[in-house]
């Protein structure tokens, strides 16, 4: 009987919001951008021309040819390897990062948005705290504590950028708790937390999930600045970060070395930005009209 209860906008918004970002076409170029990227890395151990750590200091810094397209490094790498392997470092960084900072922004927004009264105040306040610090010296300041390991990167990344995702998941809350579905269910007496989890959440995933797509870009920028400061993924591991910081003293001599990593960082960021930007028209279309009009 609680299925009857859900609101037919509700039900009908996927398949329309799917139609809508069908017709985002720099949306599906990000898609497929990002898709692309993300296959080359997972498939990094079958297309890798080279072992990632492979050094032939008799071929240092050689430009771009058939042996090496993207050339080598200070070490005679090849750069197109440890792109390949460098993509998983950084994206998968990104990924799980983006993953811990919308679970932790989902429950505590939930709970302010759900709850209301003094845990609302509570939580927004710390919210406010938390935004109140530059982000940039905070990951510093955490990587330095903690360490540079990956799972330290990934927990430190994701635990600083829970914050926005948390005020969004808290007003839809506290928008959808006043709608009539949701009064209806209250009056059968279904409890707050199977209120939440049936009828709350699946009405704001549109919402988390575009906040999720921003927020990896933001992940994967902020792993490739505390690598390039060299408080990241230390080499010989490789990430699109370290790469950078590796080659900046010989951009004169190799400026390749550069080029390419930084043409993977903008070219997944501008993917996820553009992929970001058809999923909030797709699931508010007040965003898309709003354009057009302007």
């Amino acid at each position: 009987m609680q299925a009857t209860l859900m609101p037919p906008k509700a039900q009908r918004q996927p398949p329309k919001a799917w139609q809508r970002f069908r017709r985002h076409r720099a949306a599906l170029f990000g898609a497929t951008i990002l898709g692309l990227l993300v296959l080359a890395a997972f498939a990094a151990p079958w297309l890798s021309p080279y072992d990632m750590r492979s050094q032939n200091l008799s071929a240092m810094l050689e430009p771009p040819s058939l042996a090496h397209p993207f050339g080598t490094d200070e070490l005679g790498r090849d750069l197109l390897t440890r792109l390949l392997w460098g993509g998983r470092i950084s994206l998968s960084v990104g990924f799980l990062a983006t993953t811990v900072a919308i679970v932790l922004g989902t429950v505590l927004g939930g709970l302010a948005g759900l709850l209301g009264g003094q845990v609302d105040r509570v939580l927004m306040r710390l919210v406010d705290l938390m935004l109140v610090f530059p982000d940039l010296m905070l990951l510093i300041l955490f990587a330095s504590l903690f360490g540079t390991n990956y799972l330290t990167i990934v927990l430190v990344l994701g635990s600083l950028s829970w914050m926005t995702t948390a005020r969004l998941v808290r007003v839809t809350f506290m928008s959808l708790r006043e709608r009539d579905f949701v009064e209806a269910s209250r009056a059968l007496g279904v409890r707050r937390l199977a209120l939440a989890w049936r009828h709350l959440l699946p009405n704001a995933l549109g919402p988390i999930i575009v906040a999720a797509t921003l927020n990896t870009a933001s992940a994967i920028l902020a792993e490739s600045t505390l690598s390039y400061l060299g408080l990241g993924i230390q080499p010989p591991t490789p990430s699109w970060g370290n790469m950078l910081q590796a080659a900046q003293s010989r951009l004169t001599v190799a400026p390749w070395a550069a080029i390419f990593p930084g043409v993977m960082i903008f070219l997944t960021v501008l993917a996820i930005n553009f992929l970001g930007d058809g999923l909030r028209d797709a699931f508010d279309p007040r965003q898309s009209e709003a354009k057009r009009g302007g």
